[in-house]
C-alpha cells in the first residue's frame, strides 16, 4: 500500500479508535445511569443526562469525520465511496490492516449493542418508577378526595374524615 493510501488509512483508524473511547465513556454513563435509576437520585440522573448529551455531540462530530476518512479511503482502493463500509473497507485491504479495521469494527459493534441493551434496561426501570409514582399519586388523590357516597344519616360525604 502506498504512503497516501497508509495515511488515509492512518486516519481512518485513529478516528474510529477515538469512537471507540467516546462510546465506552456513554457506556459507562450508561451504567452510572442505571445506578442513579435504582437509587432513584434525581440530581444524579439529570446530571448523567446532561454529560451523556455530551457525549452524544462528540460521536456525531467523530462519526461525521468516519465517514469523510472511509469515502476517502474508499475513493483510493475503488470501494463503494457512497456508502462506505468498515467491513467493505477491510476486504478489499489485505493482511494486518484489514485485521485491524475487521478487529475495530467488531469492537464498535459490541459497545454498541451493550450501550442498546443497558439503556433498554434503564427505560423498563425509568417506566416502572413512572407506574410507581402514578399508583402513588393515585392513592393520595383518592385518599384526599375521600368516598362519594351517602352516610346512613343521609348526608352527602364531602371529603375525608
Amino acid at each position: 500500500m502506498d504512503a497516501v493510501k497508509e495515511k488515509a488509512f492512518e486516519k481512518l483508524v485513529s478516528n474510529l479508535e477515538d469512537l471507540i473511547k467516546f462510546y465506552l465513556q456513554l457506556l459507562d454513563l450508561a451504567r452510572k445511569e442505571k445506578e442513579a435509576l435504582i437509587e432513584a437520585d434525581a440530581n444524579k440522573i439529570l446530571e448523567l443526562n446532561s454529560q451523556k448529551e455530551l457525549h452524544l455531540q462528540k460521536i456525531k462530530l467523530a462519526d461525521t469525520l468516519r465517514f469523510k476518512h472511509a469515502k476517502e479511503l474508499c475513493v483510493m482502493i475503488k470501494a463503494d465511496s457512497e456508502n462506505p463500509r468498515l467491513l467493505e473497507i477491510a476486504q478489499k485491504i489485505p493482511g494486518v490492516m484489514g485485521d485491524q479495521l475487521r478487529n475495530l469494527h467488531k469492537t464498535l459493534d459490541m459497545v454498541i449493542t451493550r450501550i442498546i441493551e443497558i439503556n433498554k434496561d434503564n427505560e423498563m426501570l425509568t417506566q416502572k418508577a413512572l407506574q410507581a409514582l402514578n399508583g402513588t399519586m393515585n392513592n393520595i388523590k383518592e385518599t384526599l378526595s375521600g368516598k362519594k357516597t351517602y352516610e346512613r344519616k343521609g348526608n352527602y360525604k364531602q371529603g375525608p374524615e
